[in-house]
């Protein structure tokens, strides 16, 4: 893996404040950052095409503008630019492939409708295994005070379940770089017989917290002993998973979430509660993909 951290850059302000947010996160890290541009020129039989000379000098002024911005605000940041004629999924899939992961703008809608996560952003999720950060057009444009980037703390939710270790790898390494706190969550949907009406038994329902937060701790355990500096809050209660997580973006620096990773040819799975956090949270999102 070549360590650097891959921008997809169209211009839009939700792109801009991906830049932004990536060059935090490349100085946080010690990497280099590739802004890239892709977008498809070419006719598709080949014909001069008179905008695309127009578009292409655009994006390359929009390369060079953003790298000379950004160098600004960080001294030390290396920044490579690049210009590629394709879809952009496609070609951002193919140029993250071996990095340490990929930013990308994702349009807000306002507190009702919530997150726009776009056709290019889900696409490129699809497409890699490497992790995918969705950044808004928000306070993450505007550039922080020194150690604003890594104050607040990280946000995770697991299924224990299913395997989790990628995302917890990724969380408490992230938590680590960052000095902050790592909040756990887990929930979970109580059966109907249990949580409801005149069934409804609250010793059940304690004993079922009990046991999700001991397998929580168990799983929690060997990721504590390898990074014990980092202060970790994890909790395992019933509830929705999605609204949890959605909730309580708002105080977190960077959110991180799972999908699934398919071998075969119905491709990658995003869940129903990574769907409905890339959609609404309010913090930047990490996407990890995992078996």
């Amino acid at each position: 893996m070549n360590d650097r951290i891959v921008v997809g850059l169209d211009g839009s302000a939700e792109s801009l404040a991906a830049a932004h947010w990536a060059a935090r996160e490349a100085v946080l890290r010690g990497v280099p950052l590739h802004l890239v541009h892709a977008e498809e020129w070419s006719s598709p039989r080949d014909l001069p095409v008179p905008t695309s000379e127009v578009r292409r000098r655009w994006a390359q002024a929009l390369l060079n503008e953003t790298a000379d911005e950004l160098r600004a605000s960080h001294r030390e940041l290396d920044v490579d630019i690049r210009s590629l004629d394709g879809r952009p999924a496609a070609e951002l899939a193919v140029v993250a492939a071996d990095a340490n992961m990929i930013v990308l703008g994702s349009r807000g809608l306002g507190t009702v409708t919530g997150f726009a996560l776009g056709s290019v952003g889900m696409a490129v999720i699809q497409a890699t295994g490497r992790p995918v950060v969705m950044v808004r057009a928000s306070e993450d444009a505007v550039p922080h005070p020194d150690g604003w980037h890594a104050a607040r703390e990280l946000l995770v939710g697991v299924d224990i379940s299913r395997p989790c270790d990628a995302l917890l790898a990724f969380a408490f390494e992230e938590a680590a770089r960052r000095a902050c706190a790592l909040r756990v969550r887990h929930n979970w949907a109580l059966p109907p017989l249990v949580g409801y009406g005149a069934a409804y038994d609250p010793r059940v329902h304690a004993q079922l917290e009990m046991s999700a937060n001991d397998s929580l701790s168990d799983i929690l355990g060997p990721w504590r002993d390898k990074y014990p500096d980092v202060g970790v809050i994890a909790r395992a209660s019933a509830g929705h998973a999605a609204t949890e997580l959605v909730e309580r973006s708002s105080e977190a620096g960077l959110v991180v979430v799972g999908r699934r990773i398919r071998r075969s040819s119905i491709g990658a799975h995003i869940g129903p509660v990574t769907h409905a956090v890339l959609h609404h949270a309010k913090a930047p999102v990490a996407v990890i993909a995992h078996e």
